[in-house]
């Protein structure tokens, strides 16, 4: 197939049809050439996915992304039977299984791209499929890598160098960086998230085809994904119900409620294991904290208070960012005249004595929760989440990703939706 400046490809990584087909239409008017039943989308609702796309969009490419690893005729066969120009098989397999695919694709009529996710020698893998016959390879960032800050740009630069057909790119392209994948080498940029879950799937392909004509970048605060360096940007922009959706609904501290609303609180945890009422230690830590840590305080979840007014002057000076207090707080009035983003399990007007006892950053409990010294807290008008340190960058990009997917659900919502009906909550109970 020719290629005449670089294509758009909309990868409909949905499990529901009825979505696909009304994101697929926004897309279209944007401006996407080629669009993709995606995974997903074809396990979830079978290649009955791409006959209906197809049937809806008959003068549109359609790529069916089958990621075939074995049984490649059986499958190509299929996927082009039921429309599919282009069908995808996995560059991790084997030559004999990428041969079958070329002959059964160039029986029907159809192509076959090579993907080359998570393969280790990306441009020997591209050479070798290339000299099989594939018609195009695809330079592909898997989410869950994606999740952990990584991209496609460095793997394109050296495949699109290697081989003489067409090249594709997919992992996290949007506005920003679609231009970029054009000047590596893209012919071919596959976007998913940042089409299919922008609330106007119309204007967000627009956009992206513009970046990919003028070379020039396209700002957006969206469909990134960010490393350890600016994860508190992304954590400040997500909810604890974000966050909480991406651990699979765990990470909070039970009982633990804010002293004031609409404060963001962001930062790792200085912690400290105190005795009840003496806040000593408390005080301390604040010495310890650095620019933006928050301090965290196992108190035995009783009073009497060993945090007020003083201590959350200290902060302030310090610029921490916050406190959070299985025990007791005090001074309440001043500490939400000033602003400070200050949680507690309790409110009481009678302060402890210091007596010294208790250590700074060893691991505690916290809200039922353990906290290391460096675990990432966030706190916000719902609570308070603790994000062990490793997976800080994972869990940041993946909450993000939840507050992209409920825009789109909002967005839907607004046009006149309900709920039940964008869950698509009949369709997916159980069976009895």
């Amino acid at each position: 197939m020719r290629i005449d400046g670089p294509i758009l490809q909309v990868a409909l990584d949905f499990v529901d049809l009825e979505r696909a087909i009304k994101v697929a239409e926004e897309a279209v008017e944007g401006g996407a050439d080629w669009i993709e039943a995606g995974t997903p989308l074809i396990k979830s609702e079978g290649l009955n996915a791409v006959r209906e796309l197809k049937r809806r969009f008959p003068n549109r490419v359609i790529v069916a992304d089958m990621k075939t690893m074995d049984a490649g005729r059986a499958e190509v066969e299929a996927a082009a039977k039921a429309g599919a120009n282009i069908i995808d098989v996995l560059g991790a397999a084997s030559d004999a299984t990428v041969k079958e695919c070329v002959e059964a694709a160039n029986n029907y009529g159809a192509e076959i791209i090579v993907d080359l996710i998570e393969v280790r020698d990306p441009a020997e893998r591209a050479r070798a499929a290339e000299l099989a016959g594939a018609h195009y390879i695809a330079v592909h960032t898997a989410i869950d890598v994606q999740m952990h800050g990584g991209d496609p740009f460095e793997r394109l630069k050296v495949v699109a160098n290697s081989v003489n057909i067409p090249v594709a790119v997919a992992g996290g392209i949007n506005s920003e960086t679609a231009a970029k994948a054009v000047k590596f080498g893209a012919s071919i940029v596959i976007v998913g998230g940042a089409i299919i879950k922008s609330k106007d799937a119309r204007q967000a392909a627009r956009e992206i085809k513009k970046a990919m004509l003028t070379g020039v970048e396209i700002k957006t605060d969206l469909y990134k994904r960010v490393n350890l360096e600016n994860v508190r940007e992304i954590l400040m922009q997500v909810s604890t119900p974000n966050i909480s959706d991406a651990m699979h609904r765990s990470g909070e501290m039970e009982g633990i409620l804010p002293i004031s609303f609409g404060l963001k609180m962001v930062g790792p945890a200085v912690t400290v294991r105190a005795y009840p009422g003496d806040w000593s230690k408390p005080v301390e830590a604040i010495d310890v904290a650095r620019e933006g840590e928050v301090i965290v305080i196992d108190a035995g979840g009783v009073g009497p208070a060993l945090w007020g007014e003083l201590a959350t002057h200290s902060c302030l000076q310090r610029k921490i960012s916050g406190v959070v207090i299985d025990g007791a707080i005090r001074d309440t009035v001043e500490i939400r005249r000033l602003q400070f983003p200050a949680f507690s399990r309790l409110i009481t007007p009678t302060a402890g004595e210091p007596k010294g006892f208790g250590e700074i950053n060893v691991p505690i409990t916290c809200g039922g929760r353990k906290v290391f010294p460096g675990d990432w807290i966030v706190g916000d008008d719902d609570g308070v989440i603790v994000i062990p340190r490793d997976k800080v960058v994972e869990m940041a990009n993946r909450a993000m990703d939840v507050l992209e997917k409920e825009n789109r659900l909002r967005a839907e919502i607004e046009e006149g939706s309900t709920l039940s009906q964008v869950a698509y909550l009949e369709k997916w109970e159980k069976t009895r």
